[in-house]
């Protein structure tokens, strides 16, 4: 009988062209699975065959696992204390063995063993043919539609199937059996069953590949695509640089007469591609990816990534595109936020800004509106600013001598050190102070800090007040601080008519 397993054993490895240690290692599978049932609870079976006689052996086995994690699975698992009695030597992670009956190759059902035999090798079959595609490098999956799998498209190429999700196709296509699909290999998911290559059409990277093989100066160095944005079948933006100054980026990505930008196009089912120049200038950038809408101006706030655009009446449809859509995709070719606005808009939101800095300045350094308007005027717009800005570029401020700049970023500097005492006070009146009363609704959370210094830490604190000791704690209005008072009381009311 053991000859005859060697026999098989070859025959099928000659058959589909696998290794015979793969061919094994199904037989060892088979062999253990039947001897699993003749024990009781899911105990772990190891078999080994010898591979020149055909000669196996059968083991029960405890995986060896920490004193203090406990026994997860008891039927094959044993505390490192337990199986150092067995071997002193033995080490979290290792296992205990002890030789049990080996079955009999002759009482294992034929399907059964059969079925899991052939499963082991189609596993390795698919494994070898994944491996020998993967190796070739591809980027781009190219095959045909093969059947539909839950909404989602499986694509065959020779003797390997990708899976085009749904979610990652281009929303208008409708692609049919047998139809030609090609598809950039996002992911390879072996935990799939049939096809576990993950395909997209719809991901910014199919588009720059499809650049890649349509413009051999992108695969010669030449030219980089730096950034690329999608509105799948819709609309795109790629961003290009030169690394030759004697080569156009643009129209190289373009070709003779539009040849290579419409060819990645009736790719895409239409999708109508913007080439935009890359500039290091993050301004230069924007204005570049909000083509073809002109600019008048731009703002742009590092703080917070983001820029403030002004365009004209007759731009303002353009940069802004259908649904919002041209500024949608400015927006993430460049990773910054972009604000566009008319010139009224830009100035109502520039005089805000003005009016809130005049405020900060003129209460929190203690100065009149002229010395406030100064300091808006050379550009500082924070305390942060006046505070820690080189003293060099303030000492240009012909309005100040040295002695009133020194004084003003003293101030600033106390200012930021009281507001950051105070924010650290506020922080612990939030944690001190119940959350029902933090709920409360009406209660501005400005007022909870004077609450919990005036030992009002929760609702019914709150509900016991008199208007006349509300008003003295927070300032109040009497009107205001009487609704907030009802409010606070509502809840010894709830259920009474």
């Amino acid at each position: 009988m053991n000859r005859e397993m060697l026999m098989l054993v070859d025959a099928i490895s000659r058959e589909k062209n696998v290794e015979r240690d793969v061919v094994f290692g199904a037989v060892e599978s088979a062999l253990a699975q039947a001897t699993k049932k003749l024990h009781q609870g899911d105990v772990d079976i190891r078999v080994s065959v010898d591979r020149d006689s055909g000669d196996y052996e059968t083991f029960r086995r405890w995986h060896v696992v920490p004193d203090e994690a406990g026994l997860q699975l008891p039927d094959q698992e044993i505390l490192l204390f337990e199986a150092k009695e067995e071997m002193p030597d033995i080490e979290v992670g290792e296992y205990i063995e002890e030789a049990v009956d080996s079955v009999p190759i002759g009482r294992i059902g034929a399907m059964a063993a059969k079925q899991v035999i052939l499963q082991k090798i189609r596993d390795a079959e698919r494994e070898m043919l994944l491996n020998d595609f993967m190796s070739r490098g591809d980027k781009i999956f190219v095959g045909t539609v093969k059947r539909l799998d839950k909404g989602d498209i499986i694509v065959e190429a020779g003797r390997v199937e990708g899976r085009l999700r749904r979610s990652e196709m281009i929303a208008k296509e409708n692609l049919r059996n047998g139809d030609r699909v090609r598809a950039m290999i996002m992911e390879v998911d072996l935990t799939l069953r049939g096809a576990p290559i993950i395909l997209s059409r719809s991901a910014p990277e199919f588009m720059i590949e499809l650049f890649r093989q349509e413009v051999p100066e992108i695969e010669q160095g030449l030219l980089e695509i730096k950034s690329c944005a999608r509105d799948p079948g819709s609309r795109a933006k790629i961003a290009v640089l030169s690394h030759d100054k004697r080569v156009d980026p643009i129209g190289t990505c373009v070709g003779v007469r539009g040849t290579r930008v419409n060819a990645v196009t009736n790719e895409l089912a239409g999708e109508r591609v913007d080439i935009v120049l890359w500039s290091e200038d993050p301004a230069q950038f924007v204005i570049g990816a909000l083509a073809p809408a002109n600019v008048s101006s731009i703002v742009v706030d590092e703080e917070k990534h983001a820029m403030d655009v002004v365009v004209d009446e007759e731009n303002l449809a353009i940069a802004i595109g259908r649904g919002g859509q041209n500024v949608r995709l400015a927006s993430d070719l460049t990773g910054w936020k972009i604000n566009i606005m008319d010139a009224n808009e830009s100035a109502q939101k520039q005089a805000s800004e003005t009016d809130a800095s005049r405020k900060l300045f003129m209460e929190k350094l203690d100065v009149d509106e002229e010395i406030a308007d100064i300091l808006i005027s050379e550009g500082f717009n924070s305390l942060e600013e006046v505070a820690y800005v080189p003293i060099s570029e303030m000492l240009e401020i012909e309005a100040f001598d040295e002695d009133t700049i020194n004084e003003l970023r003293a101030r600033a500097k106390d200012a930021l050190l009281t507001m950051e005492i105070a924010k650290e006070e506020g922080v612990e009146a939030q944690s001190s102070v119940s959350q029902d009363l933090r709920d409360l609704e009406g209660l501005d959370p400005e007022l909870i800090p004077k609450l919990h210094e005036a030992g009002v830490n929760t609702r019914d604190d709150l509900a016991d007040l008199a208007v006349d000791e509300l008003t003295e704690i927070t300032g109040q209005s009497a009107d205001d601080a009487k609704a907030l008072i009802l409010k606070a009381r509502e809840h010894w009311f709830a259920g009474q008519e």
